[in-house]
């Protein structure tokens, strides 16, 4: 597919944009990837506190919970890798199904990647609700999982190509918005169903993810694709009237000029994965494997994932476990609107450093609290200390729901050339899940084996996050999506010395 006969030049060309009804519709349909994505996250924690599922699908754990020996310690009744398995699975599943859907985001479109995603999502959900044994429950899990896989990497690069440079961060972050959404339906559900009487509760929470499974399965057929993609496949007058479309004017030139040299640029990378390791890329391979690393050590999951388990390991009972779960995902969605309002506003890096020393200082408090009260395995904390742990819980999240949530999935998906972004948001993907797999599979053992150090271990690597956002990653606030390495890459003090003269230049001049 020829795309040569634009002129290449170095000069910024402002574009026109309008935000239009059909860029908020269709970020709207897409973020519905994150609403089942978050789903997934908080159902499994709170059925894992059902006593029903824990006595049909995982009879030792729920003999400890009902009876804990004299040298039993409360931290480790949860401790059981089966059970972790059944959270954890997912994730695995998600971080094969990545690169699988690197290739369909590439060759067959981010529309038709929500889609697969969808349909695994539809399937998973079929398999859990009518689970009878733990491998068909671990089934569903990996097909969830697979579904994770292709939403994660196709969503968050259909809402940055999509969306308008000067609000690009806020629409992006809706993929995070409903992501806390989903945990917090799932944390109301989970609280819901765990009351009802039978013991089939389990089922109803699991049944009801075919709920975000069908938006996001319905959005994708009703959607259009990003004109980057329709144009980097050869359909440039389909990927021009999508531009004029989603843009609300005719006047589009530079901008469709922009993406068609953009696009004839990527074709002629034959292997995107192998480019992604060349100088000029390292920069935003570097950041994004880095963000995605320091994401899941903030400890964020072992607190969602198993908030419920966590509040009753605290001696919070399982009414007050569920509820107190519900009450941090409440602070979750609120938290995130915070994101969308002043991420295209304050920057990037500000939200990341203010949040590194909120989650700091709430983290420390919690394990320092525990380190003292539960040190002789009483198995409760005070009325007083149990209100001051879950406050902190809250203070934390909420750092973390307007920084790392949103931002780990934002800044990769914006910094990458069109080259390498299909394969760059791959990675990033991968990451992201072998990471959220290790701390699901391994945080009830540490949370067994390190008790209330674990708070500390997690605090620790906050520290080391904030110092490589306030060194290493760059402002990438209103900088269109095509003009990262003259406008970020060949400014920043370290990164500039990776840029080299092939790697910029690509403006179109008109």
């Amino acid at each position: 597919m020829p795309m040569a006969g634009f002129p290449v030049a170095t000069s910024s060309v402002e574009f026109e944009t309008k935000i239009t009804p059909v860029v908020i519709i269709s970020c709207l349909m897409a973020a519905t990837g994150g609403l089942m994505f978050g789903y997934d996250i908080g159902v499994s924690g709170g059925v894992t506190s059902m006593p029903s599922f824990l006595k049909e699908f995982f009879p030792t754990v729920y003999d400890k919970t009902q009876e804990l020996q004299e040298d039993d310690s409360n931290y480790c009744k949860y401790d059981n890798q089966g059970l972790q398995l059944f959270t954890s699975s997912l994730y695995l599943a998600a971080l094969t199904a990545t690169f699988f859907a690197s290739y369909t985001t590439r060759v067959l479109g981010r529309k038709k990647t929500m889609l697969i995603a969808g349909i695994f999502f539809i399937f998973g959900t079929m398999l859990n609700a009518s689970a009878v044994n733990l491998p068909m429950l671990i089934f569903g899990r990996i097909s969830l999982g697979c579904g994770v896989g292709f939403a994660n990497q196709a969503v968050p690069l259909f809402l940055s190509e999509i969306a308008p440079t000067r609000i690009r961060g806020a629409l992006n972050i809706l993929f995070q918005f409903d992501v806390t959404v989903g945990i917090l339906f799932a944390n109301l559900i989970n609280y819901g169903t765990s009351k009802i009487e039978g013991g089939w509760g389990w089922r109803l929470s699991l049944a009801l993810a075919g709920v975000p499974a069908g938006l996001l399965t319905s959005g994708a057929i009703l959607v259009d694709d990003t004109p980057n993609s329709l144009i980097e496949r050869g359909y440039l007058e389909q990927g021009k009237s999508v531009l004029k479309k989603i843009r609300g004017t005719d006047n589009v030139e530079a901008e469709y000029y922009e993406i068609v040299e953009a696009s004839r640029i990527s074709h002629e990378v034959k292997h995107p994965f192998r480019n992604l390791l060349m100088r000029q890329n390292r920069p935003p391979l570097v950041i994004s494997v880095m963000m995605q690393i320091f994401q899941q050590l903030t400890g964020i999951n072992a607190i969602m994932f198993y908030a419920p388990v966590l509040f009753n390991t605290l001696g919070f009972g399982n009414d007050a476990s569920l509820y107190s779960s519900v009450i941090t995902g409440a602070v979750n969605v609120l938290s995130t609107l915070v994101s969308i309002y002043s991420v295209d506003k304050l920057g990037r890096r500000m939200l990341l450093i203010e949040a590194g020393l909120q989650m700091f200082v709430s983290q420390m408090i919690i394990g320092v609290v525990l380190g003292m009260k539960l040190k002789d395995n009483s198995n409760h904390l005070s009325h007083g200390m149990a209100i001051l742990v879950v406050l902190m819980v809250c203070t934390f999240v909420s750092s973390f729901a307007w920084s790392w949530g949103p931002l780990g999935w934002l800044i990769p998906s914006e910094i990458f050339p069109l080259e390498t972004r299909s394969a760059g948001q791959s990675v990033t993907v991968c990451v992201n899940m072998m990471f959220t797999f290790v701390i699901a599979q391994s945080f009830l053992s540490m949370l067994c084996h390190m008790q209330y150090a674990i708070f500390l271990f997690f605090s620790g690597w906050v520290l080391v996050m904030s110092a490589f956002v306030m060194f290493l990653v760059p402002e990438t606030k209103g900088v269109p999506i095509e003009e990262m390495t003259d406008k970020v890459w060949r400014q920043h003090w370290f990164w500039k010395r990776f840029m080299n003269d092939e790697a910029g230049g690509r403006r179109i001049s008109l």
